[in-house]
């Protein structure tokens, strides 16, 4: 039978789901395993605890649990959970009525379900074993260069690395999965061969399978979700390893002090240890985030080059010099513009546009595209580069290729189907499951769901409508104010505060968002939490995004776009449109984009770290309860670690839905604003110290889980890359200034300046042209007002009709977004063709490391056979082998020094996939 399941399991499939009948896995196990028999369900009277790991805390509210019901679902919980080996120790009754049950799981079963489940653990050390070497493909000629390099970069980059006295580097170490039959490979009397994160793992597996009922009809009592679901108990978590005093000891301090800490906040993580400390799937989102955060710092510098650039070449900027009336030949000009409003607006001057003007060049200048085409590639090397890395550190922690076991029906999914009598067989698991009537059911919901959502969506375009009509009646609140101060700087306050009312629907949408959407995904009844979190994940950033995103995009692409010209504006519903700023919309997109993103990035971090605290507050008034306040008490780790948070499934999700959120502000809209780079860069630098002490000092221990990448998320990120390319583009050629004054240079002005852009840009309008009803109720009547266009002037024979100019500007326009798009892709494409996604020496690694433990297991069979089998043996084994490998090694470098091509040799016969050619990979 042990058999038949790692068949199963080598195929792909998952692990029967009816591993709450074991008994014929257990009549295979050692002698010493615990039976149901020799264990009372008593077991505080049955064994001596001492020196047993807690690997497990089951926790219930007598209070809240007094059903004979419930009491009854735990008897039978806990009597199944002693038959499969696991030691419970229930500890005295707290006088909140909390009830504690430690559970330990002995060796026994650590060995037996690392069976089950393909563990990959650590094989015995050998020191004639030498470390892995990646420099056969290496070119000879490079290898100086490469070595001076890297020597440079490491005495550079020491002062950031962690204390390796703290954190020791782990040495090559060879893993091969883990079998009972093979044990004298693994080092199982080590204390530590089972890590922390694996003993808590093993045994919420269990958990996770055994029965809560006798009633053989109810084929759905399992498991610890469904007790926490109907409050059988309240709470189960692995511990932490210590408290947070300075007395304490442990890697829960360590990693305080040394990770989470703001002192360590220019360090490298210890990521190692936290992969020890949480598991791979907390420790990969860690690991992602520093590796986002480190490649943040190219395009934070450059982005602050681009402001700098503007800064200090203001001066020479000559459309604002023009509109300020700073060159001699603007000094005595006085430009009229056309009012912003009907009746109530007056005629302004231009010049009050001046402080706007210079804002604006700061971000949009000669240096922005540049800025734009290196951030599309960014984006690309990014990804190419992730994957990369992701590549190796799931190498490192042995979940490359991980494929997760099959997952049991979701308590809540059963519960909603318990009424559904027809059943059906699942094909992986062979137990039975109620069938879903899809037409009568799942189509109700999903229809609900998907009509839900779009509401939901347009409901995000009608707060931004909000705020566009609160812009315009500011605008003619403020045109009716008499300050020159106030008109001056009506554009600037108007922008600032419609952002901010902006941001503050933001926040509070994005709570009935995320409320909403775990409702309608609950309705679309997913069988299991993985498919229920994909649903959740893709409902949340969809709506998210249109949340974050629709004022910037209106603002960029359709504000001013289509709203006529003076006597004949296009109206709706009888209200004049919006209109940019005589230097366009570009300042304002900037406005727009910088407050949402660094006010988001601030308050969030506030109240994710606050709430927390809040729930943790209320978790210790509940274990307080009944105890006298004047008492001083002392509590055990596991009460302790009660009062904290539960992590829940959800826990990492809103931590990358951040982050990707903000990669889309950089990406998709950093043309405008491009000190989003460096703002994203100083909020991750403290946005990492801040999750990982929230984790540690808020949350209870989370179960360690696997995973071989960071999931839907980086096809999103790919997305959004994809997304960039085009915004980007179309900033650049409808939004900024960039195309009309490269225009102008080139075709229009007689010595290549931009003397005279800003009349360039400007058209006349005859204010005796207004209608009745729209003219202004004002004394002073200029001879001619001036608007933004491209049009023919009063009492020409095409009078207010678009000019050539127009024409040529548009086809201008249109040819830079073709020109950036196929560049950048073209050039995107060669990047990722020319950076594999898996690195060539991790591949030769990964090579060598199979053939070394293939040749240990094979020599180790052989002495096995031969009753030879001892550990001074093998270790000579073990060093003929690597005699072996030397005298090939040796001969081939000899031949690579005279090859011509040597990397073909090398690597052309190693994918071949012999295992002869696998003893050259060093």
């Amino acid at each position: 039978m042990g058999e038949e399941v790692l068949m199963i399991n080598e195929e792909g499939s998952s692990i029967r789901s009816e591993f709450t009948d074991l008994n014929q896995i257990q009549n295979e196990n050692d002698s010493d395993t615990p039976r149901a028999d020799d264990l009372a369900l008593d077991t505080m009277e049955c064994a001596d605890f001492e020196g047993m790991r807690i690997d497990f805390i089951l926790v219930w509210n007598e209070s809240g649990n007094a059903k004979i019901a419930s009491a009854e679902r735990r008897r039978v919980f806990e009597s199944n959970l002693q038959k499969e080996g696991l030691v419970l120790e229930h500890l005295p009754r707290e006088p909140s009525g909390l009830h504690f049950i430690k559970i330990h799981a002995p060796d026994t079963v650590l060995k037996r379900y690392a069976e089950i489940l393909k563990l990959r653990l650590p094989m015995k050390k050998f020191d004639h074993i030498t470390e892995i070497k990646m420099d056969s493909f290496r070119v000879p000629i490079f290898t100086d260069v490469v070595e001076g390099v890297q020597t440079t970069l490491d005495q550079f980059l020491q002062s950031f690395r962690v204390d390796q006295k703290l954190f020791k580097s782990k040495a090559n170490e060879l893993t091969a999965t883990f079998s009972r039959d093979k044990e004298y490979l693994f080092d199982t009397d080590d204390p530590d061969f089972f890590a922390p994160y694996m003993r808590s793992r093993i045994v919420e597996f269990i958990l996770k399978r055994k029965r809560i009922s006798d009633d053989i009809y109810d084929e759905f009592a399992f498991g610890i979700d469904r007790c926490l679901s109907d409050g059988t108990y309240t709470a189960s978590y692995p511990l932490h390893d210590g408290g947070l005093k300075k007395s304490s000891t442990g890697t829960r301090k360590l990693l305080y002090e040394e990770w989470a800490s703001f002192s360590k906040i220019l360090k490298y993580q210890p990521i190692d240890a936290v992969r020890d400390y949480y598991g791979v799937k907390i420790a990969i989102y860690f690991a992602w985030l520093g590796f986002y955060t480190n490649l943040l710092i190219p395009p934070a510098i450059f982005g602050f080059i681009v402001f700098i650039y503007g800064v200090l070449s203001l001066s020479y900027d000559i459309p604002s010099q023009s509109l300020c009336r700073e060159l001699p030949e603007t000094r005595n000009q006085t430009l009229y513009m056309c009012p912003a409003c009907d009746v109530f607006c007056d005629y302004w001057d231009l010049r009050e546009s001046c402080l706007h003007s210079k804002i604006m060049y700061l971000f949009d200048n000669e240096m922005t595209i540049v800025f734009a085409i290196f951030m599309s590639f960014w984006a690309a090397l990014f990804l190419e580069f992730w994957r990369r890395y992701s590549e190796e550190i799931t190498h490192r922690w042995n979940v490359r290729g991980y494929d997760p076991e099959e997952e049991h029906p979701r308590p809540k999914y059963l519960a909603q189907l318990k009424d559904v009598k027809e059943r059906t067989i699942n094909f992986v698991t062979q137990t039975t499951e109620p069938r879903l009537p899809f037409w009568k059911r799942k189509f109700p919901g999903l229809l609900l769901s998907v009509s839900t959502v779009i509401f939901m969506i347009c409901l995000g375009f009608v707060a931004v409508v909000g705020v566009i009509l609160y812009r315009m009646s500011m605008v003619v609140a403020l045109s009716l104010v008499n300050e020159e101060t106030i008109k001056s700087h009506a554009s600037l306050f108007i922008s600032s505060t419609g952002a901010s009312i902006n941001l503050v629907c933001i926040l509070i949408f994005n709570q009935v968002y995320g409320y909403v959407a775990i409702q309608l995904t609950e309705l679309e009844l997913h069988r299991t939490q993985t498919q229920f979190d994909d649903s959740l994940s893709l409902k949340i950033y969809l709506l998210q995004f249109v949340n974050y995103y629709a004022s910037i995009f209106y603002i960029a692409f359709f504000k001013g776009r289509f709203v006529g010209y003076p006597g004949n504006y296009i109206r709706i519903f009888g209200h004049r449109q919006e209109e940019c700023s005589p230097g366009g919309c570009y300042m304002e997109v900037c406005l727009q984009m910088a407050i949402i993103f660094v006010g988001k990035q601030f308050l969030l971090s506030v109240v994710e770290y606050q709430l927390p605290r809040i729930w943790k507050i209320l978790n210790t008034l509940t274990v307080m309860a009944g105890i006298n306040k004047e008492e001083k008490c002392v509590y055990p780790q596991w009460i302790q670690d009660y009062k904290l948070v539960e992590y829940g499934n959800q826990g990492l999700f809103y931590e990358y839905l951040e982050m990707v959120i903000q990669y889309g502000f950089i990406t998709i809209f950093v043309t405008a604003f491009p000190l989003a780079p460096l703002f994203a860069l100083l909020n991750n630098l403290f946005e990492l110290r801040l999750d990982a002490k929230k984790l540690l000092v808020h949350h209870r221990r989370p179960v360690a889980q696997r995973v071989k990448d960071i999931g839907v998320w980086l096809n999103i990120l790919d997305s959004v890359g994809r997304i960039a390319v085009l915004t980007n583009g179309l900033i650049i050629a409808f939004t900024s200034d960039f195309v009309p004054r490269m225009l102008y240079k080139l075709r229009y002005s007689e010595d290549q300046t931009l003397k005279g852009y800003l009349n360039f840009t400007l058209s006349k309008f005859n204010p005796n042209d207004f209608s009745t009803t729209s003219m202004p109720q004002t004394s002073l009547t200029p001879e001619y007002c001036f608007y933004h266009g491209y049009r023919y002037p009063p009492g020409h024979e095409k009078e207010y009709e678009v000019t050539q100019v127009f024409w040529h500007v548009m086809a201008a326009r249109l040819c830079t977004v073709v020109v950036y798009q196929n560049f950048v892709n073209m050039s995107v494409m060669a990047i990722r063709w020319i950076i594999p996604n898996f690195n060539t020496g991790l591949k030769e690694k990964i090579r060598r490391e199979a053939y070394l433990t293939n040749e240990i297991i094979i020599r180790t069979e052989l002495l096995k056979a031969k009753g030879e089998l001892d550990a001074n043996t093998l270790e000579e084994e073990i060093h003929v082998v690597e005699a072996q490998n030397s005298e090939i090694r040796s001969n081939k470098r000899c031949q690579k020094s005279s090859d011509s091509r040597p990397d073909l040799n090398i690597i052309g016969r190693a994918e071949t996939g012999d295992i002869t050619d696998g003893q050259i990979i060093v």
